[in-house]
């Protein structure tokens, strides 16, 4: 070991580089949850609790945006039937006169 150690290019934070896309953040989480995360490392004998936590985050997030694409899928589809079976009516009473509808009316009796 050194009496003396220079540290005037020394840098103040991280040792390793964060790779691009990611960022690093500081959170609170509850005990048993992070222990939950680190058996399920341990127990797949290694790895990063860390990598396992952004999985489970991200297959949440996709779960929500597909829930949300199927809601809206949903909504679009019934929206279109009421549509469609308000421009049949329409186009089906603008297509025909009024006389046509007396004969129709007419004849019907």
């Amino acid at each position: 070991m050194k009496k003396n150690y220079d540290f005037s290019r020394g840098r103040r934070g991280a040792v390793v580089p964060i790779p691009p896309g990611k960022t690093r953040i500081t959170i609170r989480l509850d005990d048993d949850l992070l222990d939950w995360f680190r058996d399920q490392v341990d127990s797949a004998g290694g790895g990063n609790y860390q990598t396992l936590i952004n999985t489970a985050l991200r297959a949440y997030v996709e779960q929500q945006r597909e829930s949300m694409e199927t809601t809206v899928r949903r909504v679009v589809r019934e929206e279109l039937s009421r549509y469609r079976a308000l421009v049949k009516r329409t186009a089906g009473s603008k297509l025909e006169s009024p006389a046509t509808r007396a004969r129709a009316s007419s004849a019907s009796r």
